[in-house]
């Protein structure tokens, strides 16, 4: 049974860091696409960084500088270091592992930030 389980949300001020993971059970995370993806209210889930198993890395615009993904291979995690956190980069994060024939996604972690 594949599982990814996200930790590491909460609250952080406006310019603040939140470093979120993501602990998959049942996959290899280094044979996936590794992604991290964001819903924010009244916004479509869109993806905010990805990591190929070359070790390819794609992020969204938005947080071009700001958000760094990486992977631990010895502890088949991934995580999304965000820095400089903006009221726009609230929302609930999901972890997602995908290939051509496999696409699973864990239950989310929030992200709020404010003053």
């Amino acid at each position: 049974q594949v599982r990814l389980v996200e930790s590491g949300g909460g609250l952080a001020q406006p310019g603040g860091s939140l470093r979120l993971s993501c602990a998959a059970s049942g996959i290899i995370v280094s044979i996936y696409a590794m992604n991290w993806y964001r819903q924010s209210p009244g916004k479509q889930r869109e993806l905010v960084a990805g990591l190929h198993p070359s070790g390819n890395i794609h992020y969204a615009d938005s947080v071009k500088g700001r958000f760094t993904i990486s992977r631990d291979d010895n502890k088949n995690m991934v995580y999304l270091q965000m820095s400089g956190l903006k009221p726009e980069d609230m929302g609930k994060y999901y972890c997602n592992a995908w290939t051509s024939r496999e696409d699973y996604w864990g239950q989310g972690t929030q992200v709020t930030v404010s003053s």
